[in-house]
């Protein structure tokens, strides 16, 4: 087969990884395989080379992406669309590996419904793709963000003082409630516990008549504005208080071996799929195990509150 393979949306470490597995399972199996520049931007401009094993030598252990990715919100129109399959048919591809989150999943799908063999991989560290319990990136993200709470945490107790640290996620809250609960934060805040902004501060002002000498409070984007938040706690509850928000920092370095490992099993179980006839899916684990599922099916699921982990907060915290 002539295969095409893509990175398209935010970055996350382990896209490499990804890519050199389909490359290098592609290329075993006889197939020839086709980088893609800049996503799917980069599919309609045409920045198409055919890459070798050499090609993808040495990227194991580099985060970004050596594809480059871009976002093309005009993919949603069919002409823009058609220019992408236009290069596809000049290239003679058979098929596309798209690796990136729901919006990368919505592209491979169009192309899915206009007769383009597609394979979806999860690559966001948001770790919101619901078809996969884990995606490619998340983990790094989570590491990242647990060696900044844990030097916020030095400085916190050394100075009294009440930290703030928006991690990201969107609308997913694992990363604040994995790091939350890695790092020992004394509050744990997303899109699910909600903010009870009146509760927090008078609890926190307990805390600290109480004697506590500092307090970490781990708190997912798009909640709210952590520096007035900040502010607020700070003229209620005694605490010196600072916000920290990490940012594109949890983005990039170098993949865990857990991102590195997922990553490897994917693009190559992406591959296996596509000389079995399987296409239009997404990739994924569940328990560990491999796992496909329609792309249309994975965009319309929903993550579920992790209840196990949500208990083990309210136990421990």
């Amino acid at each position: 087969m002539r295969i095409g393979v893509l990175t398209s949306g935010g970055d996350a470490p382990g896209m490499n990884a990804a890519i050199r597995a389909v490359v290098r399972t592609g290329i075993a199996s006889g197939d020839q395989v086709f980088g893609i520049s800049d996503g799917y931007r980069g599919l309609v401009e045409g920045k198409i080379q055919e890459f070798s094993r050499k090609d993808v030598s040495e990227i194991l252990n580099s985060g970004g992406t050596i594809l480059g990715t871009a976002r093309l919100p005009e993919f949603k129109y069919e002409q823009v669309r058609g220019l992408a399959i236009k290069q596809l048919e000049k290239h003679d591809i058979e098929a596309l590996i798209c690796i990136g989150g729901d919006g990368t999943y919505t592209g491979a799908l169009r192309l899915h419904e206009a007769g383009i063999k597609t394979i979806g991989i999860p690559g966001t560290i948001d770790n919101d793709i619901a078809s996969t319990d884990y995606t490619i990136g998340f983990s790094t993200a989570l590491n990242t963000a647990c060696d900044a709470i844990d030097k916020l945490r030095d400085t916190s107790s050394s100075h009294q003082r009440c930290s703030i640290i928006e991690v990201m996620g969107r609308n997913c809250p694992d990363l604040a409630l994995y790091s939350g609960i890695c790092c020992g934060a004394e509050y744990i805040i997303t899109n699910e516990t909600g903010l009870d902004k009146e509760k927090l501060l008078e609890s926190l002002k307990n805390d600290r008549l109480n004697g506590r000498r500092h307090a970490i409070i781990v708190i997912s984007e798009n909640i709210t504005d952590v520096y007035s938040l900040a502010k607020e706690v700070e003229a209620y509850s005694g605490y010196e208080c600072r916000a920290t928000v990490l940012g594109y920092i949890q983005r990039g370095g170098t993949p865990t071996p857990e991102d590195r490992l997922l990553a490897a099993r994917l693009g190559k179980y992406s591959v296996d799929l596509l000389h079995e006839g399987i296409t239009g899916v997404a990739v994924g684990v569940i328990k560990n195990e491999l796992h496909y599922t329609p792309i249309e099916e994975a965009l319309k699921m929903v993550n579920s509150p992790n209840v196990e982990l949500n208990k083990l907060v309210q136990k421990i915290s």
